[in-house]
């Protein structure tokens, strides 16, 4: 792959916190391209977990969402919808906290990128939706699950009917974004709150991710089922003896946790 071709790069560094960046001039435009390079990187880092990830398309847009020249009739629809589940699916599973740091424009493909991480941290001016609409089409890279997951079904329905982009402040509001700064300050805020969680206990952190996202994804008692298996899992790491033994000597919120 030549460097002109490339459009996704990772980087991992002391912190042991990766940086996923998109860079598919001019838009981010997610070709099904890119999203091979992405799911390329998911697998890496499904294979071999950091202590916490941030996904940033730049300091200008985030991604405009799907490659609209890669349309075509229902063949290729089928296609780069596989595609979009495929990688995105890799991304959400990533057993390390994950965090979007959106810049500019989080629109289709993008917003659904985004939703993908754990958490969204977006400029004070962003704008995320679902435009598929507008269009005569709708999201087929996972808009019509995720985002009623997030938002509820209702306000999942207004943005996804009407095709608008939402503010960075209605989506916070609306449980879009978690967090919302200066457009020159998204990379380091959503990389500081990363780093918050790389301290951490990050082994459980995956195992807690696992048994809230299996829960959401089937009944009650499968994700109990889960919980409990993941329960008795997390009890086999360094980091639960580091803690419970630091509780009992110092009290809570003192253990030194070393990701193991």
């Amino acid at each position: 792959m030549s460097d002109s071709e490339k459009f996704v790069s990772l980087e991992v560094d002391s912190n042991k916190i990766a940086t996923v960046r998109l860079d598919r001039p001019k838009a981010n435009a997610l070709s099904k391209g890119l999203l091979r390079q992405l799911g390329v990187v998911a697998d890496e880092l499904l294979a071999s977990p950091p202590h916490a990830i941030v996904v940033y398309g730049g300091e200008r847009i985030f991604a405009a969402g799907a490659d609209i020249t890669e349309f075509g009739g229902i063949k290729e629809a089928i296609e780069t919808a596989g595609v979009f589940h495929e990688v995105l699916n890799k991304i959400a599973r990533i057993p390390r906290v994950t965090i979007a740091a959106i810049n500019g424009f989080a629109l289709g493909g993008g917003c659904e990128l985004a939703m993908a991480c754990d958490f969204r941290v977006a400029a004070n001016d962003a704008k995320l939706g679902q435009p598929e609409l507008l269009l005569g089409l709708i999201p087929g890279g996972g808009g019509t699950q995720r985002l009623p997951r997030l938002v509820g079904a209702a306000k999942a329905k207004d943005l996804i009917y009407s095709g608008r982009a939402v503010s960075a402040q209605e989506a916070v509001e609306i449980g879009l974004v978690d967090k919302v700064c200066d457009p020159d300050k998204v990379f380091s805020e959503a990389y500081e709150w990363a780093l918050s969680f790389a301290k951490g206990a990050v082994i459980a952190q995956g195992l807690a991710k696992e048994a809230i996202d299996t829960g959401l994804a089937g009944t009650l008692e499968h994700g109990l089922d889960v919980e409990r298996l993941v329960f008795s899992e997390v009890f086999g790491t360094k980091d639960a003896q580091i803690g419970v033994s630091s509780f009992l000597a110092n009290g809570p919120g003192k253990a030194v946790f070393v990701g193991e």
